[in-house]
């Protein structure tokens, strides 16, 4: 089977607004799913409030520490009102990477379209927040202080290419790991089907060592997954802290 059919849009509940395809597909379910998985992990986890907390709300204040963490010591004390921004995002990638885990599930954090999109947003509210923060004198921070002014016709560019850079290699960054490890893992599966068909009762035994390796990649993901979401919350934060503090 091809690897890379895991990644197929495939249309659920067909449907065009004029002339627009607007149909709700496998990557709106699964964003849809991991949407009401992070509210009910927050809503049933936190409603008690026990103050010996069951696994749920154990779970659910983990995240909320984790997170509240990255945004203290990574943006600063001045970004605690955006921490639900962080917070959202860091679940919602977390938990794509983790649904894309699951047998016959989709991953939509491996389709650019969908990091772009969380990517752009964080670049338009750091900016926003920029000039909302500090008016025209953020244009300065294209400017390296302590630069001399001489420099400025070259590092003034630099600078701003680096700036509009940043969607796209956060994007990216996420897109490209999520789809190579998710390709990697049918790819040493379809070698153990492979194996079993072509030999035979011999072939079981062959097809271990891909199997083998197929588990050490799942949890290699799962760790990747992990990661990749921690990556995108704490370029976020770190862009939040470059609005504020301009360098």
């Amino acid at each position: 089977m091809d690897p890379l059919h895991q990644f197929h849009i495939t249309p659920i509940i067909p449907l065009v607004i004029g002339g627009v395809d607007v149909n709700f597909n496998n990557a709106a379910l699964a964003m849809v799913l991991a949407c009401v998985l992070i509210s009910a992990l927050l809503i049933v986890g936190t409603r008690k409030r026990a103050l010996v907390p069951g696994r749920l709300q154990s779970l659910a204040e983990i995240l909320y520490d984790f997170v509240s963490n990255i945004v203290r010591e990574n943006a600063g004390e001045e970004a605690r009102p955006f921490f639900p921004l962080v917070f959202t995002i860091f679940t919602f990638v977390l938990f794509g990477n983790m649904l894309g885990m699951v047998p016959y599930m989709f991953t939509f954090t491996s389709h650019l379209i969908v990091t772009f999109t969380l990517a752009f947003m964080v670049f338009l509210f750091v900016t926003v927040l920029g000039f909302v923060r500090h008016g025209l004198h953020f244009f300065a921070f294209f400017m390296p202080p302590g630069a001399p002014i001489a420099l400025a016709p070259v590092l003034v560019p630099i600078e701003i290419i680096s700036y509009f850079i940043r969607p796209v290699s956060l994007s990216v960054r996420l897109f490209a790991n999520m789809m190579a490890g998710h390709t990697m893992l049918k790819v040493f599966a379809g070698f153990s089907v492979m194996m079993v068909a072509s030999m035979g009762g011999v072939g079981y035994f062959v097809a271990m060592a891909p199997v083998a390796i197929n588990v050490a990649l799942v949890g290699f993901e799962l760790m990747v997954a992990f990661v990749q979401a921690y990556v995108f919350a704490l370029l976020s934060c770190l862009y939040i802290r470059d609005a504020i503090e301009m360098h």
